[in-house]
């Protein structure tokens, strides 16, 4: 490469940056002011750049109307910002974090299918911005005009944004707010107020981010999750609630990545021996490894303050007791009705697939909660042992000729593995930072995966993942499923019970106290990231074997989602919540999509309804239920006694 080309690079490195800026730094506010790891930034992003296009069509043809447009898309987009919080963010903002993040993802699948219905599955390109359209010559190279444009409008927000928060009340008390909103609280600040404005001017600059992009980029349902990860990054990186932060962040990261464009393929020898190296490759998973080594190396960002407000991951909660006469009654009823289902299958053979499906996502579900509920590690990344679990039962059967039986010993093992290499790190972290660095951890997993097609077949994945002939039938198999699940799920729940089980709630509830009577923390949550991705390990195992194949999907972020859901849904206070979780997500999700074409809004709705009407989740809230018609009948009967 160069130099004009080297040029050329940092430009667009420079444009991307901006890009990346717009998106993030509203994430970082409303994390900074509000506490909330809001899911949906990406979703309002992908609203602006589609408000854009419709508004610009029409009125965009000069050069006041395209940026009249862009502007009035960002603006309808903060509008709508300002709606949501007061109508379901407030509502739940003494839940626990995670169920906050819950509802954020059922707004986001609400988002994804109202664009759907209004604009169509089809990417739509929008107009060139006029004035820009053409390119301009740098050292003979041709560099667009429209991405000068947008080199200074990045800078130009960030200025703006400072004198805001400098020059301003308003900007004072979201200030005051970031440093400790409960102090700001007792001074009379109205935070009903502030909070409503800030995730208004959060979204305002979400939709302003993806208007902007609009000449670049076409309009696209994709754009939610794809834009909200790469957001993650550079919140994380830059810091916490630091606007400074998350343009420094934004610029690394274009930069590194335009660079790696620009170096493109590299041939080189090595002892002799001929390499070919694809540095183009890396911007899959770029940012993640720079978030990586951030998070290990300065945990609370390039910008940010050690003591940032992140809310403690691993507050306090009322210790697990075993289930009564009456739950046990009912998990035998469940397991012999589970007994009895190939019978029906032999009928309505869908039933035992379905069946098989939800055993799947339950010890999917459970092994999170063995780290979530009980050790208070948040993970965003644990499709990653899946995938492990599921490429290493694939790879040993195909690649290695081991016999199934043996992929299914193999397979978790390797999950495990990938687990404690990922532990090591992950456990000297706490909070968003712990949640975030398993989210970069899943992405290298996942870049890895897809791009090693001689190995893991790439974007295309593995066929031809069979059980043993003894296993063809659907009815065999859900046998070996239910026996293997239930069995994996009845270990977790004896450790839990069992010395790991109180050490790991101690390191959990009070960590200090743990280490000083003795309990190595860190060990102890090692070993709970170990055993979780081991039978995790296994759940991708007889999924692969189930469905005869395993693709990059299983990897996805998508994934990891599925099972915070899965956990959230049932309640991480209560042992059964992942499993009542995984089997009413997984059936919905199954009878949703199959119906319809609209699904997603009608999921995330029994979401939303189900994060507001039972904040504990649902097997918490039957929990809860119970115990309290239990004590009113004890009352009773004690009063009657009298």
């Amino acid at each position: 490469m160069d130099f004009s080309g080297f040029l050329v690079q940092l430009l667009n490195g420079l444009a991307g940056a901006s890009s990346l800026f717009l998106v993030a730094v509203g994430l970082s506010l409303i994390f900074g002011v509000i506490r909330i790891v809001n899911f949906a930034h990406g979703s309002l992003y992908m609203l602006g750049i589609y408000a854009g296009y419709s508004l610009t069509e029409k009125f965009g043809g000069s050069v006041l109307g395209f940026w009249g447009c862009i502007l009035l898309s960002a603006i309808l987009v903060g509008v709508l910002g300002a709606v949501i919080e007061p109508l379901v963010l407030r509502r739940i903002y003494k839940a626990p974090e995670l169920f906050q993040l819950l509802a954020t993802f059922a707004l986001a699948l609400l988002i994804k299918d109202a664009a759907l219905w209004f604009w169509g599955p089809e990417d739509l390109l929008g107009r060139r911005a006029p004035g820009l359209a053409g390119a301009v010559e740098i050292f003979g190279r041709r560099f667009p005009s429209y991405d000068i444009a947008l080199i200074f409008i990045g800078p130009a927000v960030l200025g703006l944004l400072y004198l805001l928060l400098t020059r301003t009340r308003w900007g004072t008390l979201i200030r005051a707010a970031t440093q400790d909103r409960e102090m700001a609280s007792a001074l009379g600040v109205n935070q009903a107020w502030l909070f409503t404005g800030v995730f208004a001017l959060g979204a305002f600059l979400a939709g302003l981010g993806g208007a902007v992009q609009l000449p670049r980029e076409p309009a696209a349902l994709t754009l939610d999750l794809q834009t909200i990860g790469d957001a993650f990054v550079v919140v994380v990186v830059g810091g916490m609630g630091s606007v400074p932060g998350a343009y420094v962040a934004a610029l690394i990261i274009a930069e590194i990545k335009a660079i790696c464009i620009g170096i493109g393929q590299v041939h080189f020898n090595l002892f002799g021996l001929a390499f070919d190296f694809s540095f183009s490759k890396l911007t899959l998973v770029l940012e993640f490894l720079v978030m990586a080594v951030v998070l290990v190396l300065r945990p609370w960002g390039l910008m940010g303050k050690p003591n940032a407000p992140v809310r403690n991951a691993a507050a306090v909660e009322a210790p697990l007791v075993p289930p009564g006469r009456a739950m046990q009654a009912a998990t035998l009823g469940i397991v012999a009705v589970l007994l009895f289902l190939p019978l029906v299958g032999k009928s309505f053979p869908y039933v035992t697939v379905l069946s098989i499906d939800i055993l799947t996502a339950a010890l999917f579900a459970g092994s999170l909660f063995f780290i979530m509920g009980p050790g208070g590690m948040h993970s965003f990344g644990h499709a990653a042992y899946f995938g492990l679990g599921a490429y290493g039962a694939a790879l040993l059967l195909k690649s290695a000729g081991l016999p199934m039986i043996a992929t299914l010993i193999g397979a978790p093992l390797v999950a495990g593995l990938g687990a404690l290499l990922f532990g090591w790190f992950a456990v000297r972290l706490s909070g968003v930072y712990l949640a975030m660095l398993t989210l970069a951890f899943a992405q290298i997993v996942w870049s890895i995966v897809f791009q090693w097609d001689g190995f893991t077949g790439g974007s295309n994945g593995l066929t031809g993942v069979w059980p043993a002939e003894w296993l063809r039938d659907k009815g065999a198999y859900f046998y070996l499923t239910l026996a293997l699940c239930m069995l994996s799920l009845w270990l977790m729940r004896r450790m839990l019970f069992a010395p790991l089980g109180y050490a790991l709630r101690a390191a959990r509830d009070l960590p200090l106290r743990a280490e000083a009577i003795g309990i190595n923390v860190r060990s102890v949550q090692l070993a709970a990231f170990v055993i979780a991705g081991v039978f995790c390990g296994l759940a991708g195992a007889l999924a692969a074997f189930s469905k005869g194949s395993i693709s990059p999907e299983t990897i996805a972020t998508s994934k990891s989602v599925d099972g915070l859901v899965m956990v959230l849904l049932g309640g991480v206070q209560n042992l059964a919540g992942p499993l009542v979780g995984a089997s009413v997500f997984t059936w919905l999700q199954d009878a949703v999509i199959r119906n319809t074409e609209y699904w997603r809004a009608p999921m995330g709705a029994v979401v939303l309804f189900l994060v507001l009407a039972f904040p504990m989740g649902i097997a918490g809230s039957a929990r809860r239920l119970y115990e309290g018609a239990k004590a009113r009948k004890a009352v009773a009967s004690m009063g009657g006694a009298q």
